[in-house]
């Protein structure tokens, strides 16, 4: 899991823009697409896992929220003592952006990964509970603009995102029939 992200840079600018340059190629039916992308990545956690949970709400000012019980998003402590997470919302996931054959998310359009949710948000929120600890973190069309910053715990382990779509996109407003398989058990609510 580890190989999917290149550790040596937190924010690939280029490919962020040419996401965001070519949004009916990256989002296919709009943000509904962007909540499956997010969606998959609790989805291979319950099935390496044996079982996972989901929530998704649907906020008043049109962002989404996608809460899971997973692992957490990998971290690591650097060379000078500062945590750091694996760069999965500025940079290219590596298994699916360059594959001429990614995978398919229930939409049937390709998966591409979290960068790509970033890159298409007016903002984004990722907090993640791993290893006894909470960060949070803040995008802006996809590139960081705070550091990761410790939160309190809340839960034992997983991850929170939370963002807001690009206005230009197709809106979505609930979730729908959706099959991730049966490993991953779904809840939508409405805030």
């Amino acid at each position: 899991m580890a190989n999917t992200h290149d550790w040596s840079r937190t924010v690939d600018v280029e490919h962020l823009e040419s996401v965001r340059r070519r949004p009916d190629v990256f989002a296919p039916g709009g943000a509904r697409h962007l909540l499956l992308e997010v969606l998959a990545y609790p989805s291979e956690e319950a099935e390496d896992l044996g079982a996972g949970r989901a929530c998704v709400t649907f906020h008043p000012d049109g962002s989404i929220s996608v809460t899971d019980e997973g692992r957490g998003t990998v971290t690591q402590v650097d060379e000078e003592g500062r945590t750091i997470r694996k760069p999965v919302m500025a940079t290219r996931d590596l298994r699916f952006v360059d594959s001429p054959e990614p995978p398919l998310l229930p939409d049937g359009h390709p998966r591409r990964g979290m960068s790509v949710v970033a890159a298409l948000s007016v903002w984004l929120v990722h907090t993640n509970r791993r290893d006894g600890a909470s960060w949070t973190q803040r995008y802006e069309w996809g590139v960081p603009v705070t550091d990761l910053t410790p939160v309190p715990v809340v839960g034992s382990t997983g991850t929170t995102v939370h963002f807001l779509p690009d206005p230009a996109l197709l809106p979505v407003c609930e979730l729908g029939p959706v099959d991730f398989g049966p490993h991953l058990t779904l809840t939508e609510d409405v805030n």
